[in-house]
C-alpha cells in the first residue's frame, strides 16, 4: 500500500461552525437539517423567540461577570443555529 492510497481513503474534513471536526458530508447534513427545521412559520417564530432573549438582549450594569459568560454562551448558540440555517438554505433543501 502507498501513501496516495492511505490518503485516497481520507473524508474531507469541513472547517465547522461549531469547532467540531467532521466530513463535509456530515456537515452538509446538519446544515440541511437545520434549514428544514427553521423553514416554516413556526421554526421562523421559535427562531425570532431565541434571537429576543439572546442577540437582541441587553445586559444592565448590575450583570455579574458569571450572567455575562451565560448570555454569551446562548448568544454563540442561537448564531450557530442561524449560521448552520442559512448555509442549508444556500446547499438547497
Amino acid at each position: 500500500m502507498t501513501w496516495d492510497a492511505l490518503n485516497k481513503d481520507k473524508p474531507k474534513i469541513a472547517n465547522s461552525v461549531d469547532g467540531y471536526i467532521r466530513t463535509e458530508k456530515e456537515e452538509t447534513q446538519l446544515n440541511k437539517h437545520f434549514a428544514n427545521v427553521f423553514k416554516d412559520d413556526e421554526g421562523k417564530k421559535v427562531l425570532d423567540y431565541l434571537q429576543s432573549i439572546t442577540t437582541e438582549a441587553v445586559a444592565g450594569p448590575n450583570v455579574t461577570s458569571n450572567q455575562l459568560f451565560h448570555i454569551e454562551g446562548m448568544r454563540f448558540l442561537v448564531g450557530i443555529i442561524k449560521t448552520r440555517k442559512k448555509k442549508g438554505e444556500q446547499d438547497g433543501r
